[in-house]
């Protein structure tokens, strides 16, 4: 559709107003058909991923219940020497190698000792958990993540990435990522641009409808809020994905976003040289020069302001101990300091102030969509987010069932969009958009295939009905 000429007389506002019209009206058909085809064949791996996103935002909580045994203890008068309760976790587990330690981060919770084993897959260490006031080992499973995930959290984590298929499955997350975005504002143009008799229809459901003019509304208003959370988790589920991921971390090396790290590297000759007490004190062995031991490391730590949840990454051949913050709550705590291992001084800080910007936003987004952000409210959040999305599908899917052709009538209701609404689009719309369309589908590749296996598809169907329709 041709953009409408000015009318005689109006004003430059008016007929600013009457071409951009003229052009949603052209364009709004291309977006409504996009949306279709995205919902209906992409729908059931949003639906799939939204499920499995449910219960990870609630296995948080589940994993305090079930754990409580390993998670908590009783609170003591005196906290033991961290020395100590590796000691315990070691002699507990002598099959495994301690690799770090994360320090009970309140009264009443355990210490985390995690190993390298042979008896957890490759990936996953082995958590074991001391009482701090006691040194009673009360357990030991399997963690996985700078989260620590247990078990259950772990399992239903891995269904949501890739349904436990490996490799393979991860496409299928990856799938759904790259069309979470392009279905949520899709759909969100498609209400805003809908003519209504007030505006309160565009912010709640309307009252009083009816069949799919009510499916419609709540389709509509539901996804116009879910919107901003959906386009967020989309965008961060693709900084994990196998290609789309590769392309998001390479633009953000070049912008100067990637994440710093804290330098553990100690200089050949440096520090004491000579044994110090406490020499090897408190870990596996992999550091074999002098150790002024874990204790002394975190009291170097605490006095370099290191405080609260933490984790200890204890020295390697030719580097020192590591200890970062982990309370990605707001406001975060996430500094980090390297402490040689020879005399305990500070060879290294790095603040999380001092990230660049985009590495900043980069972790907030991450940790958001892991529901560890704001802590119980950004999990209730995301519970909230997947319980839209599986509305959405199950309202879009009844919407498409009502307009289904039947034996009575050949459509249920409305006419369907016609093929080739691309024409319609003013071509100084049509080529900027088909310049960007083919740019994002180069930098998310599993978007910019599947759109071209729907363009495909479109033009076969429409194909093989013109070869039935007599001449």
């Amino acid at each position: 559709m041709a953009i409408d000429a000015p009318v005689q007389g109006s004003t430059e506002t008016e007929q600013e107003t009457a071409a951009g019209t003229s052009t949603w009206s052209a364009l709004r058909p291309l977006v409504l058909r996009i949306h279709f085809y995205a919902g209906l064949l992409i729908a059931p791996l949003l639906l799939i991923a939204a499920a499995s996103g449910l219960l990870y935002a609630l296995s948080f909580q589940a994993e305090k219940i079930i754990y409580s045994h390993e998670l908590e203890v009783p609170v003591g008068d005196r906290t033991l020497p961290l020395a100590d309760q590796v000691k315990a976790a070691q002699a507990a587990r002598p099959d495994g190698t301690v690799t770090a330690v994360w320090p009970s981060p309140e009264d009443g919770a355990t210490t985390r000792v995690l190993m390298s084993s042979p008896q957890v897959e490759e990936g996953k260490s082995l958590a074991v958990f001391v009482d701090p006031y006691t040194a009673e080992v009360r357990g030991s499973l399997a963690s996985y993540g700078s989260s620590g995930a247990l078990p259950v959290r772990t399992w239903i984590d891995e269904l949501h990435r890739d349904l436990h298929l490996g490799d393979l499955g991860r496409h299928y997350s990856e799938l759904a990522a790259s069309w979470l975005w392009v279905v949520a504002l899709g759909g969100l143009l498609l209400w805003l641009g809908r003519r209504r008799r007030n505006k309160r229809a565009l912010l709640v459901p309307e009252r009083g409808a009816k069949g799919r003019r009510r499916t419609l509304s709540w389709h509509g208003t539901v996804g116009l809020w879910a919107t901003i959370g959906l386009v967020m988790l989309s965008a961060t589920g693709l900084t994990w994905s196998r290609y789309a991921g590769e392309n998001i971390g390479a633009v953000q090396d070049q912008l100067g976003g990637a994440t710093p790290a804290v330098s553990a590297e100690i200089t050949p000759g440096a520090g004491g040289g000579g044994d110090h007490d406490g020499h090897g004190a408190g870990h596996g062995g992999a550091h074999h020069g002098a150790d002024v031991g874990i204790d002394k490391a975190l009291e170097s730590a605490r006095a370099a302001g290191i405080a609260g949840k933490m984790t200890i990454v204890l020295p390697g051949e030719g580097t020192g101990y590591v200890i970062r913050e982990t309370d990605a709550t707001f406001p975060v705590h996430l500094d980090s300091v390297a402490v040689d291992p020879a005399d305990g001084k500070v060879i290294d800080e790095l603040r999380f102030a001092d990230y660049p910007v985009l590495a900043q936003l980069t972790r907030f987004g991450i940790d958001a969509h892991m529901g560890v952000f704001l802590g119980l409210a950004n999990q209730l959040a995301l519970a909230v987010l997947m319980v839209a999305v599986i509305l959405l599908t199950f309202w879009g899917y009844r919407m498409w069932w009502l307009r289904r052709p039947t034996k009575d009538r050949k459509l249920g209701v409305g006419r369907a969009i016609p093929r080739g609404t691309w024409r319609r689009v003013p071509l100084v719309v049509l080529l900027p958009l088909i310049a960007v369309t083919a740019l994002v589908g180069w930098f998310v590749p599993l978007l910019g295939i599947t759109l071209v296996a729907f363009l495909v598809l479109d033009l076969a169907v429409g194909w093989a009905q013109k070869l039935r329709t007599p001449a």
